[in-house]
């Protein structure tokens, strides 16, 4: 009876140990978690499906319907919200934007991935004292810098041009860029830049010929990064641009809401959908590398 008793236990055990997590542990039932996620989903989705919804609702309906989606449902707004601007259509505002986000692309890619290069594979003095000092800016709040930055743009004048949002970027002011390309360069063996330095290349050629092309990832990661983040900010592009005519799209969303507080939310929704696609089709274009980058760079957990 005894040697029975332990052969169905371990029997049981066994079984126990083939069944799935969510039959194991009895603490919540998978069907409870599943609602949960797609509780979440929902509320995170939402705003989106208002958004959208909005975008095609007459301007009666906007104020009077509380319900996402469209009674009547009119393309009017888009046409509207494109020139309804005087003297400027959206497009421009488009335009501005994509020159922008663009430029700090390549601006974060060149001066980041130089700072991480030098921190992460050259030897020098000083890299244990500043690698430390580049990631504690990233505490620094961006409000707190905004003051000292326009005093000097302003003195240099460039207050109303795209110098302030261009050339911070290739100076390597984003240290998150930095922290992250130099904890995936760290992960590339040294035994290639010997390999190079015996074959008569410097830092340079290093740099260019062996280590860029094998940080594609992480590249690829920061390009994405900036150009979503370029294209939505709206503080730093408010500060610095006055004329209407240079205006990125997040700005000119503000001018469908006029001082008097009349608000043209039909138009306006119309044109955040229009200035939400850029971002989703890059993102969309370039998802795979993206989590390959994350995944590779030390950010992962």
């Amino acid at each position: 009876m005894t040697a029975s008793a332990a052969v169905s236990a371990t029997a049981n055990t066994t079984r126990a140990a083939r069944r799935p997590a969510g039959q194991r542990h009895r603490g919540m039932p998978r069907w409870l978690w599943h609602a949960l996620v797609v509780i979440v989903v929902l509320i995170i989705v939402y705003p989106v499906v208002w958004m959208l919804g909005t975008s095609f609702k007459p301007a009666a309906e906007v104020v009077s319907s509380t319900r996402p989606w469209p009674v009547s449902p009119t393309l009017h707004n888009y046409p509207q919200g494109w020139t309804g601007n005087p003297g400027v259509t959206f497009g421009r505002f488009f335009l501005n934007s994509a020159i922008v986000s663009i430029a700090a692309v390549v601006g974060n890619l060149f001066a980041c991935s130089l700072a991480a290069f030098a921190f992460a594979r050259l030897r020098f003095r000083a890299r244990r004292f500043l690698f430390p000092i580049v990631v504690v800016t990233l505490l620094l709040p961006y409000h707190v810098l905004i003051v000292p930055q326009y005093a000097i743009f302003k003195d240099l004048g460039w207050v109303n041009t795209f110098w302030p949002l261009i050339v911070p970027k290739f100076l390597a002011t984003d240290a998150f860029f930095i922290f992250l390309m130099v904890q995936f360069m760290r992960g590339i063996p040294h035994e290639l830049d010997e390999a190079a330095k015996l074959d008569g290349c410097g830092p340079y050629r290093t740099y260019w010929h062996i280590v860029l092309p094998l940080a594609r990832p992480a590249l690829i990661t920061s390009a994405i990064f900036t150009f979503i983040w370029t294209w939505n900010d709206f503080f730093s592009q408010l500060i610095y641009l006055n004329d209407t005519s240079k205006f990125t799209a997040p700005v000119g969303l503000s001018l469908f809401v006029d001082q008097a507080g009349f608000s043209s939310y039909g138009p306006m929704m119309a044109m955040a959908v229009l200035s939400v696609v850029p971002v989703f089709l890059f993102f969309l274009a370039f998802q795979r590398l993206l989590v390959e980058g994350v995944a590779t760079s030390g950010l992962k957990g």
